[in-house]
């Protein structure tokens, strides 16, 4: 059975919902990055260096990042050696399988949670990554599935990001624990983590200051909450989410690698996937950093933050050439 065959089987077990949010969220990759590839393969019909060349800015181009392309074109050039592939064509199904290999990831994407009491979600990024949309939009969710959710707003140096979480708090239907502007962001952790004892929460969920001018006084910021929060709840906090923009491509990837490693990071949230053409992003930075991607942002809705998921991320990349390759008897 051929490899898009394949992925459309495992795929149609999953929710046609979900499916249909990363083909929607994904569009602008799909026609910035495959429709190139096809566009390739119908010009070049034979594989020869100059078709590796092209290949090769197309990917780069998409911000796959430049040593993972050169990695997955040694990979490429290899199984056309072995399997002997002389059409340009058949080559399609061999790369979404390698895209698919470096997006797959052994631990899980699901969040973790606390089977013992309140799951404890502190969120970190720089200011303007989406990060208390984020926030709403993952309260939105767990309160969905019944849970009794709070939000604190640890952000306390940013000019309207306690005003901004409780709109979302609003719009969603859950309590903001929050102090004055300026406020110490420990401080408005402890009154938080104490309210959801006291209103037998079971999830909260923390934003905390993104400014990154000085790394140091962030980091002390940081470990200042994390010993508030695991005075009072142990086993807190039970993930730490770096939230970064997919719209600035390497961008983000720097940013991750700056700030990522030395703040106790768990898991990545990639927030406007749907506004980049350059989703390649999320291989570079699964491929750089030893850290999953868990959450990505495809559109505006609230229902739009979906846990990643590597198969219906190349399903939508690929999702044109799937149809075409069941053609008109297939699809009876």
């Amino acid at each position: 059975m051929s490899f898009f065959k394949r992925l459309k089987e495992s795929i149609s077990s999953k929710t046609e919902n979900v499916t249909k949010q990363f083909r929607d969220g994904l569009e602008k990759t799909r026609k910035g990055f495959i429709e190139k590839v096809s566009d390739l393969v119908t010009r070049r019909k034979k594989i020869d260096e100059e078709f590796y060349e092209e290949l090769e800015e197309i990917l780069i181009g998409a911000d796959v990042g430049v040593n993972t392309v050169m990695d997955l074109m040694d990979d490429l050039r290899a199984e056309v050696k072995k399997r002997r592939i002389e059409d340009a064509a058949d080559l399609q199904p061999v790369l979404s399988e390698k895209l698919m290999e470096l997006l797959r990831d052994d631990s899980s994407n699901e969040l973790r949670e606390n089977p013992d009491g309140i799951t404890v979600i502190l969120f970190v990024g720089v200011n303007g990554v989406g990060k208390t949309t984020t926030i709403g939009k993952l309260a939105h969710r767990y309160k969905q599935q019944g849970k009794k959710v709070l939000l604190a707003a640890g952000d306390t140096f940013r000019a309207g990001a306690i005003e901004q979480l409780e709109v979302w708090g609003e719009r969603v239907g859950v309590e903001v624990i929050k102090q004055q502007a300026g406020s110490d962001p420990a401080a408005v952790m402890f009154d938080a983590v104490q309210a959801a004892k006291q209103r037998q929460a079971d999830v909260l969920l923390c934003d905390t200051a993104g400014r990154l001018q000085n790394k140091t006084n962030l980091m002390e910021e940081l470990n200042k909450i994390f010993r508030v929060i695991q005075r009072e709840i142990p086993s807190a906090p039970h993930e730490v989410l770096m939230v970064l923009d997919a719209t600035t491509g390497q961008n983000a990837l720097s940013q991750a690698k700056l700030f990522g490693e030395k703040s106790g990071v768990t898991g990545l949230v990639l927030t406007k996937l749907d506004g980049t053409a350059k989703g390649g992003i999320v291989i570079a930075i699964r491929q750089e950093l030893n850290l999953p991607v868990k959450l990505v942002g495809l559109g505006e809705k609230m229902e739009d933050l979906q846990t990643f998921d590597s198969e219906q991320f190349v399903h939508a990349l690929f999702a044109g050439l799937i149809k075409e390759e069941e053609g008109p008897a297939d699809s009876n």
